[in-house]
């Protein structure tokens, strides 16, 4: 026989755990606030820009479809090229970075908007000015080498990284870590609730019994604590108290 599980049992369950699944939830955001901004280096980036143009250009012959083409499929070529050893050991050694052109070629990303022209360089590092230093130096470099390398002279350098005031990090993010774990928290708190649940085999209603037991329940005995007693609160007490007065009423008549 399949049990089967009502809306208001499941209200029930996680009404009973609440302080679980809030505890669970409120210590997953607290670590992720914590890891986030004290233990994770916050990283930044910075992106110049450069087009690909017509092999010295003459102002007074226009573009034409068949000369663009040709530079689109050139870009490929060269998102290849600025992350060669010829171009990232120049940079290397030029900003005497602390690592090698392995290490810098996955600190930088090339890419290009579909049938354009334009391609970025993002650098990534953890300090916000020598991010700069790199996207820059990286296509001032790349378009110094670019004629010995294919023998042409099309690239040239659209917009230049330039280092703002405030730099935001791009990592960590801490907001979306926190919720990120405010969701994975809660998710743990109710899937440990109903398991605590299915695994308590402690009898607590009369339903319990019935369950288990498979007999009907004949009665139920109340519990009386001292406190009840003192006070009077049961309906025994409160019988004989109603007794005692009718006595005393006859006795007065």
């Amino acid at each position: 026989m399949e049990e089967t599980i009502s809306l208001k049992e499941i209200f029930e369950v996680i009404k009973k755990r609440l302080l679980l699944i809030i505890s669970l939830t409120v210590g997953a955001a607290l670590i992720a606030a914590v890891v986030s901004y004290f233990f994770l280096t916050p990283t930044y980036q910075s992106s110049s820009q450069f087009i690909v143009t017509q092999d010295k250009p003459d102002p007074s012959v226009q573009f034409n479809s068949s000369d663009i083409r040709t530079n689109l499929e050139l870009i490929n070529t060269y998102n290849v090229i600025i992350k060669s050893p010829r171009i990232l050991e120049d940079v290397v050694q030029e900003l005497n970075l602390p690592y090698s052109w392995e290490a810098l070629k996955s600190k930088i990303q090339v890419a290009s908007e579909e049938s354009s022209q334009v391609v970025t360089v993002t650098a990534t590092d953890v300090d916000p000015e020598r991010a700069v230093e790199i996207a820059n130096t990286t296509v001032e470099t790349f378009q110094e080498e670019i004629p010995d390398i294919m023998n042409v002279d099309n690239v040239s350098i659209l917009a230049a990284a330039e280092l703002t005031e405030n730099p935001a990090q791009v990592s960590p993010n801490p907001l979306l870590n926190i919720a990120i774990a405010i969701v994975l928290g809660l998710m743990v708190g109710v899937g440990l609730a109903f398991l605590l649940e299915y695994l308590d085999n402690t009898v607590t209603t009369e339903d319990d019994i019935e369950n288990k037991l498979n007999i009907p329940v004949l009665g139920v005995v109340t519990h009386i604590n001292d406190e009840d007693v003192r006070d009077n609160r049961t309906p025994q007490a409160n019988r004989i108290k109603r007794g005692g007065l009718n006595e005393q009423t006859k006795k007065t008549v």
